[in-house]
């Protein structure tokens, strides 16, 4: 099994009415969702039905992309493989001493958060980092040599100046070992449904320090960057910034991984590059692109469920 390596847009054919219809009755109608959410939570609700999951609620009514609580817990379904339950258990048990800040029930119940997705496609790449390797390796083409650490919701010092001053994490961060020889990490924002329009965090003098150095942003394009939808995505580029000067890191990159049908995503990162005068120490790569090179690496059954379960919009048209 290995699946295709080209980008494959989201299932854009169905009726609005239609595709209403069908979230109605399968429990997953959210009157603010866009067409584009309102196709993700459907494929996560028909995901459920077909494992004969328990619906879970919302404040009370059912929802089709929620698990059951406190089964969902007990039960680590939201994962795809018992390895990567036994990971989730584990980082949840000891989020305090680990400084992380997972969402609860959130990890457990929201099939369509983008933290237990990325659990489910690094999860299995972190317990092997023989294949990790691989597939950044080929990612990357042929920057990564060795992967040497593997961590989710990850921040190197919360609030610490020597960083960004705030509170953002990576989703995901990996240490490798580069082709040259150098010390390496990149940082990974990951997003499924999201599209980039919470309201923007509080300016903060730091920031402007940490870009200064970096010398990677146009001075035109700062009222841009503070501002949504691009602001998200500066504070983490920032964060890469800043850990590869304080801890000396030959290199440091800032990737965010998203589908590619989700397209305010897209336009934001579009929009993002046009605001860099270079674009070495960031990268975008789609959910797809990401998937097919696990695929390309490894034959097992936890790869196709992925795609069956975040990617494979054609089961829409059957709903």
């Amino acid at each position: 099994m290995s699946l295709d390596r080209k980008t494959v847009k989201m299932s854009s054919n169905i009726p609005h009415a239609a595709l209403q219809e069908a979230a109605r009755r399968h429990n997953v109608f959210v009157p603010a969702d866009s067409p584009y959410q309102r196709q993700v939570r459907l494929l996560q609700a028909l995901w459920r039905e077909e494992r004969k999951y328990p619906i879970g609620d919302h404040r009370g009514p059912a929802l089709g992309s929620r698990l059951k609580m406190p089964w969902a817990q007990r039960s680590l379904a939201n994962y795809l493989t018992p390895t990567i339950g036994r990971l989730v258990a584990c980082e949840f048990d000891n989020r305090n001493k680990l400084r992380k800040l997972y969402g609860y029930p959130r990890l457990f119940d929201d099939l369509l958060s983008s933290q237990p997705l990325c659990f489910n496609l690094f999860g299995e790449l972190k317990a092997d980092f023989a294949l990790a390797t691989a597939v950044l390796r080929d990612l990357t083409k042929g920057v990564v040599e060795k992967v040497t650490r593997l961590e989710f919701e990850h921040s190197p010092g919360r609030g610490d100046r020597r960083f960004s001053g705030d509170h953002s994490a990576f989703d995901v961060y990996v240490e490798f070992v580069r082709n040259d020889g150098g010390r390496g990490f990149m940082g990974f924002e990951v997003k499924y449904h999201e599209d980039l329009s919470n309201p923007p965090a509080p300016h903060r003098p730091r920031y402007d320090e940490v870009a200064k150095d970096m010398g990677c942003f146009l001075e035109e394009k700062r009222a841009a960057l503070q501002a949504k939808p691009l602001q998200q995505l500066w504070r983490d580029h920032l964060l890469a910034g800043s850990l590869t000067a304080a801890r000396k890191f030959d290199s440091g990159q800032f990737v965010i991984i998203y589908p590619s049908g989700n397209t305010p995503c897209a336009t934001a990162v579009n929009a993002y590059r046009e605001c860099l005068s270079d674009d070495s120490t960031f990268a975008a790569w789609t959910l797809e692109e990401v998937v097919a090179a696990i695929s390309f690496q490894c034959r097992k059954a936890w790869v196709e469920d992925f795609d069956n379960r975040y990617l494979r919009f054609s089961k829409l048209e059957k709903a």
